[in-house]
């Protein structure tokens, strides 16, 4: 009984950690990762070949007051996203990027829908 609890306790105390400490130190991820979806706005000409490529049909068009005003943009569901950089491959002025971030916390699964100005 005593030897699992004093292993236990060596391991803890003595031994380096296996997991890194997320959030103060954050993993580094390599060139090739693709990870949350990113939009400019300004460049988006609202053709929808992003939401007509996707294969899962996690993009949509959704209505956005801009300053320029009414525009359709895509809105990107990120529980469904299969993450296969369709979208930003046939965007033409490449405005849908995909970037390195892999943070995806969520109570409900309806606050990974991410609007067109959360996706910058």
């Amino acid at each position: 009984m005593i030897g699992p609890l004093a292993k236990t306790i060596k391991a803890a105390v003595f031994e380096k950690r296996f997991t890194t400490e997320f959030p103060e130190k954050r993993e580094s991820m390599p060139d090739s990762y693709r990870g949350r979806l990113r939009l400019d706005m300004d460049t988006c000409i609202s053709c929808s070949a992003c939401a007509i490529i996707c294969p899962n049909k996690t993009i949509t068009m959704v209505s956005v007051l801009t300053d320029k005003g009414d525009k359709i943009m895509p809105q990107v569901g990120h529980e469904r996203c299969l993450f296969c950089a369709l979208c930003a491959e046939v965007c033409p002025p490449k405005c849908l990027t995909l970037t390195k971030s892999y943070e995806f916390e969520a109570y409900d699964k309806r606050e990974l829908l991410t609007r067109p100005e959360e996706l910058e």
